[in-house]
């Protein structure tokens, strides 16, 4: 969820930019901060169209990127295609093979890998993820244990 502390830092980040947020714009970051499933582009055009029926798929799109590209949402590169992720701070995913649903997991702490990972290979190392696959409490509780369409 959006809170009003978050809407100023993302105004002052995309004005510093040469940016607004504009109405589309601010829907857009509303509907992704608000789910917790790393929704696809299509689901958040549907949800913002419920709000902004004249919206344009194309608009959606190109303000997903755009935002992403400014460090307001993430983009995740999944099976399915791409997902938005409106948690920028740092965090793992655990990802159901059953129903598809991502979760954020708290990133867990690798005090020094970084660094033994550059000595060894002699790599610069930014940043790391990490996944998780299995299956969801939901779909463990309903026994559920292939993937369905």
């Amino acid at each position: 969820m959006i809170t009003n502390k978050m809407i100023p830092d993302n105004l002052d980040a995309l004005r510093a930019r040469g940016r607004r947020l504009t109405r589309p714009r601010r829907l857009i970051l509303d509907v992704v901060r608000a789910a917790d499933t790393h929704p696809t582009a299509a689901v958040v055009y549907r949800r913002v169209r419920r709000r902004l029926p004249r919206v344009s798929l194309a608009t959606v799109y190109r303000n997903l990127r755009m935002l992403a590209a400014e460090g307001c949402l993430a983009e995740r590169a999944h099976a399915g295609g791409l997902r938005f992720d409106g948690n920028t701070g740092p965090h793992d995913h655990f990802t159901c093979l059953v129903c598809g649903r991502i979760y954020d997991v708290p990133a867990r702490a690798e005090r020094g890998g970084r660094r033994r990972i550059a000595a060894r290979t002699g790599f610069e190392v930014l940043d790391h993820r990490t996944e998780y696959y299995g299956r969801c409490g939901a779909c463990r509780r309903r026994g559920r244990s292939s993937v369905t369409g």
